[in-house]
Parts: structure tokens; sequence; C-alpha cells
């Protein structure tokens, strides 16, 4: 069988065997939060990562400048509105968003940060 990262310009990353790095992204390390970069670029704020949150867990209220999308992989998410998020579930923030998240449950998410051409 070919190795699945020997085409150039293909990186593969496996959610459950992958090692995640500390979280950061909104300032001060978030011990019950860590991370997984695939495409993210902290320069431009843009690109795909995976997010692993401990139960009991909570993001720090940030802005999203651009897009950010994310798809619940597995357990719950429950947003600042009271939203619940459950796997499968894509959601979706427009740019000049504001809100934070939490997780009873602990859950894994993949995090799709982009802006709109022109913007």
């Amino acid at each position: 069988m070919t190795d699945p990262d020997s085409r150039a310009g293909r990186r593969v990353v496996n959610v459950h065997t992958t090692p995640f790095q500390e979280y950061d992204l909104e300032g001060p390390i978030q011990p019950d939060m860590s991370w997984l970069p695939v495409s993210y670029d902290r320069a431009t704020g843009q690109g795909c990562y995976l997010m692993r949150m401990q139960p009991g867990a909570v993001t720090i209220a940030h802005d999203h400048p651009g897009m950010e999308e994310f798809l619940i992989i597995d357990g719950e998410l429950i947003d600042d509105d009271g939203a619940v998020f459950k796997a499968g579930d894509l959601v979706s923030y427009e740019a000049d968003t504001h809100h934070n998240s939490r997780t009873e449950t602990g859950c894994t998410i993949a995090v799709f940060e982009w802006r709109r051409p022109g913007s």
C-alpha cells in the first residue's frame, strides 16, 4: 500500500493518532484545550486546524475578522447563546462576529478560518 503522505503537496493527519499541541490562539495557553494545525497560518489567521476540548473547557470570547466555520467531529459544543452543536453539525460564522463556546462532554472539531475575496 502507498504511504498517504508520499504524494507531493498532500499532508495527511489522523485525528486519533497525530499528537496535538497546547492551544494558545486566543492568547494564553488553555490547558484544557489542544490543537493540531493542518494548513493554518498564524500570520494571516487563515487555514484549517483541529481542536480538541476536554470536558468542562471554555473558549475565551473572541472576534472573527474573517469567516470561521467548524465541523463537530465528536462530542458536543455549546455556544454562548445556548445553541448545542453535535457530531456532524457544520457551523458557519460570518466575519465580524463575536462569541465563545464551552463543552460539558468534551469534543473534537475541525476549524476553517478564511476571508472572502476582496475583504
